[in-house]
């Protein structure tokens, strides 16, 4: 009896007991996520990627990409900024022409993104949540879509929407390759987003939800999101590797953007310079692509690590 009470016996006046402060999830993912050392330098780079493509939005950068400043194939070289990666066969620099490419792959990246991700998380919640005849009809739709290969589904969608006008003006290539990548792209999401809502409507907070008199709408955005957004930011990380390529391959079928320089565009043009030796400019846009895929690939592996509490030993 006395060892139990020396074992409770309270603290001496004017001391506390520590707290130990558990930090919130989204923080301890990212100490989590910032703890690899690899995860630091991926981090790194897509940021110079990101400033990158927040340079190729001043006009400046519009005037370079298309300055003729040099003779035609001029080899890399570092007397400039401009020629470290040569010239192609106008005399234009190779250099800017890349940096620009890095603002059409990011804006395609995270337009198609918003699309797919806004399709893919609507219909996989309202058909995971609601089920019955609504969640039949969502798995009929995400079942046909999926049954045809992607890249043909691509093709397809930009053929149809070739010449449409929208407010009197026919949607420009960057535009076409958004949409049909995002519209297509949904599918993967809207699976992953229904089972883990099916797995999470009969959990005991979502129960006690219903019980105290929660509406649907109010379970789904406070209670259900919040606990699957994990799912999101990694199909995030890893589409954008998918929409970068799927770029290059409309591309280089002749079915991208022909009016800017996107890195697609430039592979498409050094096809025939390789013939002639002239090696810089596919190689400078395929190392762009490697890289920034590269550095998404490895942080959506980090950050999966780093969201789901099962992999980090975390119960």
């Amino acid at each position: 009896m006395s060892t139990l009470s020396t074992a409770i016996s309270p603290l001496p006046e004017g001391v506390q007991a520590p707290v130990e402060v558990t930090p919130s999830v989204w923080r301890g993912a990212w100490m989590h996520l910032v703890q690899g050392r690899l995860t630091r330098i991926c981090l790194a780079v897509v940021a110079v990627y990101v400033a990158c493509g927040v340079v190729s939005l001043t006009p400046i950068l519009e005037g370079k990409i298309e300055d003729i400043s040099a003779d035609s194939y001029v080899a890399p070289n570092f007397h400039s900024l401009s020629g470290l990666f040569g010239t192609d066969i106008q005399g234009r620099s190779v250099f800017w022409r890349v940096i620009y490419g890095t603002r059409i792959a990011l804006e395609i990246a995270v337009l198609a993104s918003a699309i797919a991700i806004t399709l893919g998380i609507f219909l996989g919640i309202v058909g995971g949540y609601f089920g019955g005849w609504i969640d039949e009809i969502i798995t009929w739709i995400f079942t046909v879509v999926s049954s045809v290969p992607w890249i043909l589904l691509v093709l397809a969608l930009v053929y149809a929407l070739k010449g449409v006008k929208f407010f009197g003006r026919p949607i420009s290539e960057l535009w076409l390759v958004i949409l049909a990548l995002g519209f297509t792209d949904w599918v993967g999401l809207c699976r992953l987003m229904r089972g883990e809502v099916l797995k999470h409507r009969e959990r005991d907070y979502v129960q006690a939800a219903r019980a105290v008199g929660a509406g649907h709408f109010r379970i789904l955005l406070r209670h259900i999101l919040p606990n699957t957004i994990h799912i999101v930011i990694i199909n995030f990380t890893l589409g954008a590797i998918a929409y970068v390529q799927a770029e290059v391959a409309l591309t280089f079928l002749g079915l991208g953007i022909s009016d800017k320089p996107s890195w697609g565009r430039m592979i498409d043009d050094a096809k025939l310079e390789l013939l002639k030796g002239v090696w810089w400019q596919a190689v400078a846009a395929t190392v762009a692509i490697g890289i920034l895929c590269l550095a998404l690939n490895i942080l959506g592996d980090a950050l999966r690590d780093a969201l789901d509490p099962r992999l980090r030993g975390i119960e």
